[in-house]
């Protein structure tokens, strides 16, 4: 299909979002003088803006590319803040039925200070602790729930090592999705990195994977990609790996082939919520062909633009048609 078929083709498909949800809040203002109590910059602020963070994030830019359905999976607090997310999803048309609000919970909250289109500080309000048994059981019921009624196309379980995740949560999440022939995409974090077994996409950027495999001292290479994929294979037994590499692209392979995407060239803003598009966009595109080069091809073309801008923001669905129609080889 040429790339407008394939941008039509995601009103069809329903996705879910699993992970940890957060709110992201900015503090904007202008910075002229030090403090006099001690060497930081006085930020005096003009305004606040509240926008959704996480697995939230995912879903949003899920939204914006306009798919049948995204419905977000998940725990939160019953404070202020998980008001404020509560209120932002809906707008968003963001299906948050199957979500839970616990007490025992505590809504993460990440401020971030603004002056000059720069961060100058961030504040981080949050609960890591995994969850409790019953919330992990609730959980789970959502899901199958989920699974049994919306028939999605795709789950992407969304890991910010905040508690959601447990291990107990993936691996029963991951069972249920086979159980019902439901592809698993994984943004995975630090302290489960092994637990998320035979995925259809497992998406690490390079960093995390090197520290996990403890690999040290070997340059980037395409050799070194191809020896940290079979390093994830054993120990998870995945369908792809689809290995984010910063300012150098994109890197992808699974049991029929791979391919080293090199990114293009941006004005970069701000890095902030990059990940969330490029794993939302390479989900949808999978999900809609089960191309993994184009998968590939396409959520690098996503995670550049939104780094252009300042903040986490969702990717902008015709602005990136338009991309991926310069920049990929049909149109």
């Amino acid at each position: 299909m040429n790339v407008d078929e394939l941008f039509d083709s995601f009103k069809k498909i329903k996705v879910g979002v699993l992970g940890d949800v957060m709110l992201d809040t900015y503090w904007w203002g202008k910075t002229e003088r030090i403090s006099p109590e001690a060497p930081v910059p006085i930020v005096s602020v003009s305004k606040n803006e509240y926008r959704i963070g996480g697995a939230g994030n995912v879903a949003l830019n899920l939204a914006s590319l306009s798919v049948n359905k995204v419905s977000l999976i998940s725990v939160y607090g019953m404070d202020q803040e998980a008001g404020h997310l509560q209120n932002l999803l809906e707008e968003k048309g963001i299906d948050t039925s199957y979500c839970i609000r616990s007490a025992e919970r505590v809504t993460t909250n990440k401020i971030r200070i603004i002056s000059r289109n720069q961060q100058m500080m961030r504040l981080d309000a949050e609960m890591t602790t995994p969850l409790l048994q019953k919330d992990e059981e609730a959980l789970l019921k959502n899901l199958e729930e989920f699974l049994v009624s919306e028939k999605p196309s795709i789950i992407i379980l969304e890991d910010y090592n905040k508690g959601v995740l447990t291990e107990k949560v993936i691996t029963e999440s991951i069972a249920l999705c086979k159980k019902h022939r439901v592809l698993t995409a994984v943004d995975p974090k630090r302290l489960n990195f092994f637990a998320f077994k035979e995925v259809d996409i497992f998406k690490p950027n390079l960093k995390e994977a090197l520290e996990a495999l403890n690999i040290v001292g070997k340059s980037l290479s395409e050799s070194l990609l191809h020896e940290i994929h079979a390093a994830l294979k054993n120990k998870l037994q995945h369908r792809a790996s689809f290995i984010t590499l910063s300012e150098n692209g994109v890197f992808f392979e699974n049991e029929k082939e791979s391919g080293w995407i090199p990114t293009h060239v941006r004005s970069i803003a701000d890095v902030s919520g990059a990940g969330d598009t490029v794993i939302s966009v390479a989900s949808l595109v999978f999900a809609a062909t089960g191309n993994y080069k184009l998968m590939a091809e396409i959520a690098n073309i996503a995670g550049g633009l939104v780094c252009e801008e300042v903040g986490t923001v969702a990717i902008n669905k015709e602005r990136l048609r338009a991309e991926c129609k310069l920049l990929l080889k049909t149109n």
